[in-house]
């Protein structure tokens, strides 16, 4: 088989054209510095000196943590070039860690920890300030897991802002600025843990009902799972891309790397024993009692058909609580859309979101991040800002790490996050608030995706695509030649989230579509940006063809689309954009949402008006959550180097693409 170095190379030439010269003057996201210009204002600057030579030149605090990282291969890794996030415990906080673990000193601490506790010190994905993560996750440590910060004020010293990183070490100097990232002082050396998330849930005293649930329906055992043993990569490919076909071949843009380890991780959103109290529930046969209420009315065929089998997907106490588990792990910034959300989602026209499967059976969550006086982010809400559709519609919402407390959320194997009211599937959930035009992220239609850093990663040796490898991605199917990646994300993608699920060589490859929330009729779309170098793909749907091919390299101009730009070049009234809409509609197609703007707000390129963006209508099903459905897209053209940019799934039901005042452009 070819390179697909060539694919990677016309990938970036494609999304970077719109203008390369305001790419290379915005800021990049991690504030990594390799010379003294780039060095931005920080409490405190470090020039000319690495990580490892900033903490040899302040010896005085740092001497036990350097003999710790002297141990183990990682302090010459901080003399080296690169762009990491440290983490480094004084002295004192080194001297309260050996204490506690009875070590004597930091010679007596074992090689195997002196390794963990270095892995979990460091981040290698990028250097990380403090004005770059406002709070909650800043990426993962070398042991694969989440390194969190939240923020309090000093009411002693003017309110000036306090930072925790994970929960319990406070920053008492940060932002120090070095050649090779940025070096952050703390003041207790941070905490690994080896339990997995049923067990540090149990550890927290003020979810018990929740716990006691969980261990009555054994989903706790279902949330036991950490590493697939079968899976194997070579040591290149974890460093510089692994087999021929995923080298960079010098190109700047696109390098593959194959996912490192295979990580089986999970989220629970948890009420609070307070908040069950609030509703009069006190015991676990209150809270069976009220799930019985509400899951017989959403499911009335099967109304006391297993109330007394806790462990069956469809007894009310098991609905209840796997509704609230998924089978990935998302951190709270992580929850509603990429990291680029914040700069690129025009939230005066709708509220960023995102959606996922649950682990009950044929249910979804939505996720909706509102701005205004309702900031935060919510678990089933439809307004928009501080709007609501109606009064049912607020909501739960789920508490940052700032307003959680001092617990420790993170295990293992995954994390969860207090609610401030009861999260549930009742039926206002499906008649009203899943009443929308569903939007999937393709990054979020595979746990693997999420689990393996596929969506939001950068690392030190630039912009990468993450390899999924063939039998490794739960819920896809793919032949022998094809290939499955995810982009990292860039402002200037033109892209929907700043990324894609790029699907390449001969490629053929079935994945399952999340349910539907109800019976009824429902339009598929996939979202894509059209070019030379894409391919022709026949769609299917549960083995049937969905129409004839897409022809991904026809651009919205082209006679057999039709699409024209809304404005002075094409249409113009509102009424002449609305019967544009519903003739290319007619046609199979539609223009990309207004609501995503490549290189931010503050552009005039929303992926609508840069009349390069389509979305293609695969097929319209009458379709039922208790079945299952499957999404086949093959390549027809006899090339390898061409290649499907996957840039989001759609389903929409036919209550809004054919309502009486048509579906809106966001």
């Amino acid at each position: 088989m070819k390179k697909i170095s060539t694919i990677f190379r016309q990938i970036g030439s494609q999304v970077y054209a719109l203008s390369a010269i305001a790419m290379l003057s915005m800021p990049l996201f991690f504030s990594c510095v390799d010379n003294d210009d780039d060095v931005p204002e920080t409490m405190y600057t470090s020039k000319k000196m690495t990580a490892g030579a900033f903490l040899e030149a302040n010896k005085d605090r740092y001497s036990d943590f350097i003999a710790l990282l002297k141990r183990t291969p990682y302090f010459s890794m901080m003399t080296t070039y690169g762009r990491y996030t440290l983490f480094a415990p004084t002295n004192d906080a080194m001297s309260i860690y050996v204490k506690n673990n009875g070590y004597g000193s930091v010679d007596g601490i074992p090689q195997a920890v002196c390794d963990s506790v270095a892995r979990t010190h460091i981040i290698r994905s990028g250097a990380y300030f403090t004005s770059d993560v406002p709070e909650g996750k800043v990426g993962m440590n070398m042991l694969d897991a989440f390194v969190t910060w939240t923020s309090d004020s000093d009411v002693v010293n003017n309110n000036r802002l306090i930072y925790y990183v994970n929960k319990n070490s406070r920053m008492t100097e940060y932002n120090d600025s070095v050649t090779n990232g940025v070096v952050h002082t703390i003041d207790h050396v941070l905490a690994s843990t080896n339990d997995f998330l049923p067990e540090k849930m149990e550890e927290d005293s003020t979810i018990t009902l929740f716990c006691e649930a969980l261990r009555l329906t054994h989903l706790d055992d279902s949330l036991h799972n950490y590493i697939d043993d079968t899976y194997n990569i070579g040591v290149d490919s974890v460093e510089i891309g692994t087999q021929e076909r995923c080298t960079n071949n010098g190109n700047p843009y696109m390098t593959c790397l194959w996912v490192n380890t295979r990580y089986f991780k999970y989220t629970a959103f948890v009420e609070p024993d307070s908040v069950f109290h609030n509703n009069d529930i006190y015991t676990i046969d209150d809270l069976k009692a009220y799930a019985k209420r509400i899951y017989d009315a959403t499911y009335p065929e099967d109304a006391g058909l297993y109330d007394d089998d806790f462990t069956h997907r469809k007894n009310p106490l098991n609905r209840f609580i796997s509704y609230h588990l998924l089978d990935r792990i998302v951190s709270y910034n992580d929850l509603v859309g990429s990291d680029l959300t914040k700069d690129c989602w025009k939230t005066t026209l709708a509220d960023p979101e995102e959606f996922y499967e649950t682990m009950c059976p044929g249910t979804l969550v939505r996720l909706a991040k509102p701005s205004g006086d309702q900031a935060g982010v919510y678990i089933n809400r439809r307004g928009l800002m501080s709007r609501l559709y109606d009064s049912e519609s607020r909501g739960v919402k789920v508490l940052s790490p700032s307003e959680s407390g001092k617990a420790d959320q993170q295990a293992l194997n995954g994390y969860y996050h207090y609610l401030d009211d009861i999260l549930t599937f009742n039926t206002h959930t499906r008649d009203v608030i899943f009443n929308c035009r569903m939007r999937f992220d393709p990054a979020v239609l595979s746990p693997d995706f999420m689990n393996g850093d596929g969506r939001n990663h950068k690392d030190a040796i630039g912009n990468t695509i993450r390899g999924f490898k063939k039998g490794y991605v739960k819920g896809w199917e793919m032949s022998d030649e094809s290939f499955v990646g995810v982009t990292g994300n860039d402002i200037w993608w033109a892209s929907f989230m700043g990324h894609v699920v790029v699907v390449t060589g001969r490629f053929d490859v079935t994945f399952k579509l999340p349910p539907v929330p109800k019976k009824g009729t429902y339009e598929i779309r996939i979202g894509y940006t059209p070019a030379e170098e894409r391919g022709v793909i026949q769609a299917y749907l549960n083995g049937s063809p969905c129409g004839i091919p897409v022809d991904m390299r026809m651009y919205p101009g082209d006679p057999d689309i039709g699409s024209i730009p809304d404005g002075a070049d094409g249409a113009q009234t509102e009424e002449e954009i609305k019967m544009q809409d519903k003739a290319l509609h007619n046609r199979g197609f539609m223009k990309a949402m207004d609501c995503w703007y490549q290189g931010g707000t503050g552009t005039t390129n929303s992926l609508r008006a840069v009349h390069y963006g389509l979305r293609r209508v695969l097929a319209t099903e009458n379709m039922d959550p208790d079945q299952t459905y499957y999404l086949r897209m093959r390549q027809v053209l006899d090339d390898p180097e061409k290649y499907c940019n996957f840039n989001y799934l759609e389903i929409c039901p036919k209550s809004v693409y054919a309502s009486p005042e048509g579906e809106d452009q966001h």
